[in-house]
């Protein structure tokens, strides 16, 4: 299928249009959601006359960078008229009266929006499954999880149903479905997105501290676009250069979280491809903050922020002076980060310790990962999202190569605050000098 620009750039030459386009993807929708119930609230009829009134601005001389695109959106975004549930049961009957921002600034670029995608129950699961819509699979092995919490997300793009989609992250929920699906996921900047109307059902208070929007896409220029569509405000431009002028910092594995073999190798391949091409590429942890430490406070923090304050079971409820405290030892991480980037251009780490790993329903506090034939933990996985998220950062999802099991490994490229345009340059040299890995 085209990709999202190459959809627009068709309809403005006149080779299609956007109905052609939008009733091609509602048949695509049609034929093949069935199979990994990926887009579980469809709104067609309202997307068809988006797509008529998106031919119209066109012939009345409109160049707006979206113009006609269909696509669908996370279910945890309200669309006017639409549910917004975050898989919850009893909140099926939530009706959003207004578009989130993000909804809006894709309908003002000219996006027809056809739906919404699957999300596990309250957003809080790598996988997506919940009481209200089931399970989404991954299209490329049915057994295994799309990923979450953007999971019908990035399986309608694996499936080749739509070419553009958004997410969001706290805990790795755009970076982690598109490594399982083999597409691609920006985690964008701290702050560079409005998170309004990205709320839990029936609320409308404060977004969560780390919690980020962000674009996905089949295709790497596809994501700068909706990143240029999406952002509060100007993102400086990649400003790369040349290859070889890069410096590369590699994490082929956390302290704290197991990788495979073949992931820690993927990671590897990366840096020799760069290392090929001229770029100074380090292998060196150690010039990290202490990535321990910072995945115990990117927990605390994220469960506060998640909880509100309240406390677990048997717990207290954290005090003002508590949360001041965790600000200033996030301040102090993102600080840190800060000086490795006077160094380097980018720090390239696994998205997740594996490839997709099989539905399991145990929950997260209590489940086990098998790697290369050990088990383990799978909260300790988190802490490779934590990587970017405690310290504010872009990060880009990017499909590199397969695994033995013939699922895609898909890594991230880190980079500094703001420079989310460099990290999907980055992402995309690093995923062309791999090619044969795939």
């Amino acid at each position: 299928m085209r990709s999202a620009l190459e959809t627009v750039a068709a309809i403005r030459r006149g080779d299609t249009s956007a109905v052609a386009e939008t009733e091609a993807a509602i048949a695509r929708i049609e034929a093949g959601d069935g199979a990994i119930n990926a887009v579980v609230v469809r709104d067609f009829d309202r997307a068809r006359a988006q797509a008529k009134a998106a031919d119209a601005r066109l012939a009345a001389g409109d160049a707006a960078p979206l113009l006609g695109l269909p696509m669908t959106v996370k279910e945890s975004y309200d669309v006017a008229g639409l549910p917004t549930t975050w898989g919850f049961a009893e909140h099926a009957d939530h009706i959003a009266h207004a578009d989130a921002v993000v909804v809006q600034r894709l309908k003002a670029a000219g996006a027809v929006i056809l739906g919404k995608t699957n999300v596990p129950t309250g957003l809080i699961d790598l996988q997506s499954n919940n009481p209200l819509y089931g399970r989404t699979l991954n299209p490329r092995d049915p057994a295994r999880v799309a990923g979450g919490s953007s999971g019908g997300a990035a399986a309608a793009l694996a499936a080749g149903l739509v070419a553009a989609e958004i997410g969001s992250d706290i805990g790795g929920s755009i970076r982690t479905p598109a490594a399982f699906c083999g597409v691609w996921g920006h985690k964008a900047s701290y702050g560079a997105i409005d998170t309004q109307g990205n709320f839990f059902p029936g609320t409308d208070g404060a977004g969560a501290a780390l919690g980020v929007m962000g674009p996905m896409a089949r295709d790497p220029d596809d994501l700068a676009a909706l990143l240029d569509v999406l952002t509060d405000i100007p993102l400086p431009r990649a400003g790369t250069g040349e290859p070889g002028a890069l410096s590369i910092l590699l994490l082929p594995e956390h302290p704290l979280a197991r990788a495979s073999a073949e992931m820690k190798r993927a990671v590897e391949a990366v840096g020799q491809a760069f290392e090929r091409v001229g770029a100074d590429v380090e292998r060196a942890p150690d010039l990290l903050p202490d990535l321990s430490a910072q995945h115990r406070d990117y927990v605390k923090l994220m469960l506060t922020a998640l909880s509100r304050g309240a406390p677990s079971p048997g717990g207290e409820a954290t005090t003002l002076p508590q949360w001041f405290a965790m600000l200033d030892t996030q301040a102090r991480c993102i600080r840190a980060w800060s000086r490795v980037f006077r160094e380097y251009d980018a720090v390239i780490a696994p998205v997740f310790g594996t490839t997709a790993f099989a539905h399991d329903d145990t929950p997260s506090n209590k489940r086990l990962l098998d790697i290369d034939g050990d088990s383990t933990p799978f909260g300790a996985q988190f802490a490779y999202a934590g990587l970017a998220t405690y310290p504010n950062l872009p990060a880009t999802s990017v499909p590199i190569a397969k695994g033995a099991d013939g699922l895609p490994i898909g890594l991230q490229v880190i980079c500094d605050l703001h420079q989310d345009h460099k990290a999907i340059a980055i992402a995309r040299l690093a995923h062309a000098l791999t090619k044969d890995l795939r």
